[in-house]
């Protein structure tokens, strides 16, 4: 399953490429899967509780089961799913989601002997990692739209960290549960902008999109692709690939995850939270096989972060000038 030279050309090229049926969906997705019915049902049973459901929809796949309650209930969902932590006002209270079967997953086999193909064999699970489950629009509250449930505007995952990564090494993998199709919101890419360095980054404010850290209209390019996906396709970008999540019109959810990985020793461009040593051929030893270790770390981020102010987690200020 890995890349063949022509896939590595392409990469270099434009800065992205599909591997076609990569991951599995009984090893690698059906665990992950199971877990997070798990976790909508103990949010399904909190939002009963508050007095938000009056029908909690026990009988309905897991989509269609979270579409349902969403729309009742009208509340924020996203945290509940999501395998890092807010980037602000972090308390003991925020949610999060670092179940096994995730962990899991990001140490695929499968595929780290891909991204082994681009950062070598010293790789390291970087902690900038996302789950978006994106409802079709018609079905999405306003209350509950967020950065990892409605659109992401145009940007570069580089332009998403602190400076001190910029010569980070580091590989993003995009990849769907379900398929990500023009109509329920796959991402669009921008062939070959990861050549043309960083641009300017600003804190959107467009209803849809707002606060999101994101290129200006007034710099972002028409020359969108969209890049449509199956289960168990995966997109590698480089860091500076200019992309964007497009808006779910359909009537179906699109759910993904977007990981990032680097060679190990080098900075993350967000130190407050944590990583791992996902493989290493040169000290295995050093490898992190534990789940539990892997999720009291984001525990203890937590914690940390509940303790003291808010940090700032990427370059960009609001109010910048050239932003006007």
């Amino acid at each position: 399953m890995l890349l063949d030279s022509d896939d590595l050309a392409q990469f270099e090229r434009e800065g992205y490429v599909v591997a076609r049926g990569l991951l599995d969906w009984d090893k690698d997705f059906q665990p992950v899967v199971e877990e997070y019915e798990e976790v909508l049902d103990r949010l399904i049973e909190t939002w009963r509780v508050e007095g938000r459901l009056t029908e909690t929809h026990a009988d309905l796949p897991f989509g269609e089961r979270l579409t349902r309650t969403v729309a009742e209930a009208r509340a924020p969902y996203g945290l509940n799913f999501d395998i890092s932590l807010a980037q602000a006002e972090v308390s003991e209270a925020t949610p999060m989601h670092y179940g096994p079967a995730v962990f899991n997953l990001l140490r695929s086999p499968r595929l780290l002997d891909v991204v082994e193909q681009f950062v070598g064999p010293e790789i390291y699970s970087n902690p900038v990692q996302h789950t978006r489950i994106k409802l079709p629009e018609a079905e999405l509250p306003e209350e509950a739209l967020d950065g990892l449930s409605g659109p992401v505007a145009l940007h570069q995952d580089q332009g998403v960290v602190t400076d001190e990564a910029d010569e980070t090494d580091m590989l993003t993998v995009w990849f769907p549960l379900t398929e990500a199709k023009l109509d329920n919101g796959c991402l669009a890419v921008v062939p070959g902008s990861c050549h043309g360095g960083l641009a300017l980054h600003c804190h959107s404010r467009d209803p849809e999109t707002i606060n999101q850290v994101c290129i200006p209209k007034s710099l972002a390019t028409d020359d969108q692709v969209p890049v449509e996906m199956q289960a168990g396709d995966v997109l590698f970008m480089h860091r500076r690939t200019q992309h964007a999540g497009l808006r779910n019109r359909s009537d179906r959810i699109r759910w993904s995850f977007d990981l990032r990985y680097h060679p190990i020793g080098q900075p993350t461009g967000r130190p407050w939270f944590p990583g791992f040593v996902a493989r290493s051929r040169t000290h295995p030893e050093t490898e992190l096989h534990d789940p539990e270790v892997w999720a009291e770390s984001w525990r203890a981020a937590r914690s940390a972060l509940a303790q003291g102010e808010d940090v700032a987690f990427n370059r960009w200020k609001k109010g910048d000038p050239r932003c006007a």
